[in-house]
């Protein structure tokens, strides 16, 4: 091994570090787990910068750290650790037993380039394979990662993507403030992490170019039609594949698929609320999704609805310019401390990723630790507490405790502000929303007014609210979200027998895994129903792996099968969407009344993941083709 810093470069680099990512490294570059003292052990996560270690200890770890490391110069490069290492670095991690995390963190931690979680197999070297073709709606981070693993095991693949490039999501939204609200070392492909990441929450224009980056490097561009949309998609019986119409370049044409994936996400349908009067508005009026770079806000009176993950980064840019700005909230977000939300990676921190081994590796496994095993706790619900639209444990009540106190203490000299912005519903009800003191710092602005009145109408003029209020506007920016349980919209989808996706749905999807529906032979959703995190598992793109985990092995199965498709049986669909939705029902999101985005019409949460992140994982290893059936 080789660390290019002599002592003193050591040391100041090491200033930068996040101590536990880093005494994990150096347990692991040892092999001596002594170094994790029980007095160096992080107490805590979710709220607290360096696991809320003390200045005295994280000096101490630092000093402890550069003394071991600096031994270490000239050394053979550092194994990949054994089961039992990773067990106790872990276990001294999240301070409980983690055995339940070893299989998933022997595929993590690795070195950069390393890719544990490649098929292990390709088309060529299967006997007697068959013809199968996969077809991919949308080219973002799902459709770009399931291309690329398809691509490895050499099974043609087509992507059709309706925009003009890739990036899904990082390509639509371009609103100021842009950012993504997971940390920017766990927001990468495992097998592709940056370790030069500008921010530690990166911006819009850096991620799409991480995914453009990514799908020039793996030649990904020549298995997609870009500016081609995907209208419907037919099961032919006869002919056992899908039929595929789509709008391109060059007008309407249609194609056919063995396997159909589907990588379109939940949130990437602008949600514009049906208020009255909605089109009687005489100025510019858009969806921050769909941002109109043309309007003049500067010295304007602009109106925004909405205080959601988008306006929560936009309001605090447009408000530095425009005259008056009015922001329409129905419900506050909770909001959570992220001091480092806006700060770019001090030097010391980058270099530490790029120069010592496994360093980023366990990094990663540090911003992903809470998400495996604490935060979900707090979202439990604890019959015998009781629970309440306060709370829904005790656990949930302490969170509740802290987040409180964190916004009233940026209160000062506005106490007119409290009972507006500190949420009356449960702590992970709805999305929790990073936040490094911005948010009320703009509510304060002179400005600025927050209005919490119900919107009555839109008039001609502005937005008039149930008090009977006219508020005068400009401009109106609707920060309202995604068409979240519009699965597959606007797409028609017919299975076999002629059923339509969406009346069968009927406004509440549902799948087996979130990946395969029963009556759709083939077919898999990537970021389906019932797959996302509310914060217990680190960033979609690790449940988006473990799809396409899934995926590879189904299509592995139809090269060597006697049949051409396989459709998942009702009876496992119902039993699996039974088990989600007890659980769900479990949760704050599912006991709380406060609405929003994690519950669909129905009353029931079409959207959430109610269990660990490690356990989607385990259910989607392998592909059981005992839950389907084999169409001939």
């Amino acid at each position: 091994m080789t660390i290019d810093a002599d002592d003193a470069q050591l040391r100041r680099h090491l200033r930068d570090a996040e101590v536990p990512a880093l005494l994990m490294t150096v347990a692991h570059l040892t092999g001596d787990t002594s170094i994790l003292r029980d007095d160096l052990r992080p107490p805590g996560w979710l709220f607290l910068p360096q696991g809320g270690l003390t200045a005295r200890q994280r000096e101490e770890a630092r000093a402890l750290g550069a003394a071991v490391l600096a031994g270490l110069r000239g050394g053979a490069p550092a194994p990949a650790p054994d089961a039992p290492t990773l067990h106790r670095i872990s276990s001294w991690a999240l301070g409980m037993d983690t055995a339940d995390l070893v299989p998933l963190l022997a595929e993590e931690i690795a070195l950069p380039g390393a890719d544990l979680k490649a098929p292990g197999w390709s088309r060529d070297d299967l006997p007697g394979a068959r013809d199968v073709e996969v077809a991919i709606v949308g080219a973002g981070m799902s459709g770009l990662l399931a291309a690329y693993r398809l691509k490895q095991a050499g099974v043609p693949v087509v992507v059709y993507e309706k925009n003009s490039d890739v990036g899904g999501t990082w390509l639509e939204n371009t609103y100021p403030g842009c950012r993504v609200d997971v940390p920017s070392h766990l927001y990468s492909y495992s097998f592709a992490r940056r370790a030069d990441w500008e921010y530690h929450f990166s911006t819009q224009d850096d991620l799409l170019r991480y995914f453009m980056d990514f799908a020039k490097q793996h030649g990904l561009y020549e298995h997609i039609c870009l500016d081609t949309e995907v209208r419907a998609a037919t099961w032919d019986e006869p002919a056992g594949r899908w039929r595929l119409t789509l709008d391109g370049p060059d007008g309407e044409r249609t194609v056919t698929s063995t396997v159909l994936v589907t990588a379109v996400g939940q949130l990437n349908r602008p949600h514009v609320p049906g208020i009255p009067g909605l089109d009687e508005f005489t100025g510019p009026a858009f969806h921050s999704a769909r941002w109109d770079h043309s309007v003049r806000l500067a010295g304007q009176r602009v109106a925004v609805v909405g205080t959601g993950a988008s306006a929560i980064q936009f309001v605090p840019e447009i408000a530095k310019t425009a005259g008056e700005l009015r922001i329409f909230q129905r419900t506050p977000p909770w909001l959570r401390p992220t001091p480092n939300y806006h700060q770019p990676v001090a030097d010391g921190l980058r270099w530490l990723h790029e120069h010592l081994p496994y360093y980023s590796a366990w990094y990663r496994f540090w911003l992903l630790a809470p998400g495996l095993h604490h935060v979900l706790e707090g979202w439990v619900v604890d019959r015998d507490y009781p629970p309440s639209e306060r709370a829904v444990s005790a656990v949930n009540d302490t969170l509740r405790a802290t987040l409180t106190g964190y916004t009233r203490g940026q209160l000062a000299g506005r106490p007119d502000l409290e009972r507006l912005v500190i949420p009356a519903y449960p702590v992970g009800a709805k999305r929790i929303l990073r936040d490094n003191g911005t948010w009320i710092a703009t509510l304060k602005r002179s400005n600025v007014r927050l209005v919490s009145e119900r919107i009555e109408r839109i008039t001609p003029e502005g937005i008039r609210t149930t008090d009977g209020a006219e508020h005068p506007a400009d401009v109106i920016i609707y920060g309202t979200g995604f068409a979240a349980s519009q699965f597959l919209a606007p797409m028609t989808v017919t299975g076999r027998g002629g059923i339509d996706l969406h009346r069968s749905w009927n406004g509440d999807a549902r799948a087996y895994l979130g990946l395969t529906v029963p009556g759709f032979p083939n077919l898999f959703c990537l970021y389906g129903p019932n797959t996302n995190l509310a914060g217990h598992g680190g960033s979609i793109i690790f449940l988006s792996e473990c799809g396409v985990t899934y995926l590879l092995d189904a299509v592995r199965h139809l090269l060597g099968a006697p049949h051409r498709a396989v459709e998942v049986r009702r009876d496992v669909c119902d039993a699996f969407n039974a088990e989600v939705d007890a659980a769900n029902a479990e949760r704050a999101w599912g006991f709380s009344k406060a609405g929003g985005w994690f519950v669909n019409q129905a009353g029931r949460s079409a959207q959430n993941w109610p269990f660990p992140a490690q356990e989607y994982r385990r259910r989607t290893r392998r592909f059981d083709s005992a839950q389907y059936l084999h169409l001939p």
